[in-house]
């Protein structure tokens, strides 16, 4: 069975990723950092509807412990290899730069650029050597546009772009793809303290998106009818950046 390492893929966009890809065949493993309760219920979400499931704890921004979880896994897993990694764990620490801390920049910067190379590079060696390999980058409108209040969050996924880009143009070759999904304002917890109500009045669809949506997008380009298609960026946000 193929397997899917999907990074915080216990909530929000990363659930919604989790379960698609569980509904089409993979063998999911459910990153996440803290909260194992979200986790087990993930994946027992996924087995109880005939997937294959397991939950899988590491820091995305620790690098060592990333490595020795996967190299565990792969391990005690001889026989299989993770084929798909969807870099989805991200945080968001909202503030102008004036008032910024220096805690709120490292820590997203952490999370949702260094992950990237964290994880990445603890799987892509196999991924060449097999000739076979899915990698999605969850961006966001904020990296391709840019928001006020959001130089962090913006500068660390506008660089998960750039890094996708690149990595694709190493790998391609090897018959690994790289791409990145941008979504926009999507209904999970990471967006609950926005107001909806006047913000969709921006968008030309006139509403928020759906994780599964999202998650529609990622499991097309994990698929062999995707394999011509790398390196680059999907949005999905409504129109409101195009």
């Amino acid at each position: 069975m193929k397997t899917a390492l999907v990074t915080g893929g216990s909530r929000g966009i990363g659930k919604a990723i989790s379960l698609r890809l569980a509904k089409d065949g993979f063998n999911i493993l459910v990153n996440y950092k803290s909260n194992e309760k979200a986790a087990d219920e993930t994946v027992e979400v996924i087995k109880n509807e005939g997937g294959n499931a397991e939950a899988m704890q590491f820091d995305v921004t620790d690098r060592e412990a990333v490595r020795k979880a996967i190299a565990k896994w792969q391990e005690s897993n001889s026989g299989s290899a993770i084929e798909v990694l969807v870099n989805n764990a991200g945080i968001r620490k909202d503030n102008l730069l004036m008032s910024m801390t220096d805690e709120e920049w490292d820590s997203v910067i952490d999370t949702n650029l260094n992950s990237v190379y964290n994880v990445t590079s603890a799987v892509i060696t196999q991924m060449m050597y097999n000739k076979k390999g899915r990698i999605v980058n969850i961006a966001s409108l904020s990296g391709i546009k840019g928001l006020p209040g959001q130089m962090n969050y913006s500068s660390a996924k506008a660089a998960m772009i750039g890094a996708t880009k690149a990595l694709a143009q190493e790998v391609g070759r090897r018959k690994v793809t790289v791409n990145a999904v941008a979504p926009g304002f999507i209904s999970t917890d990471m967006t609950q303290d926005i107001n909806e109500k006047e913000f969709r009045k921006l968008i030309p669809v006139g509403r928020f998106g759906k994780p599964e949506e999202v998650a529609s997008v990622v499991a097309f380009l994990v698929t062999d009818e995707a394999s011509y298609i790398t390196g680059e960026v999907i949005s999905v946000n409504g129109g409101l950046y195009t």
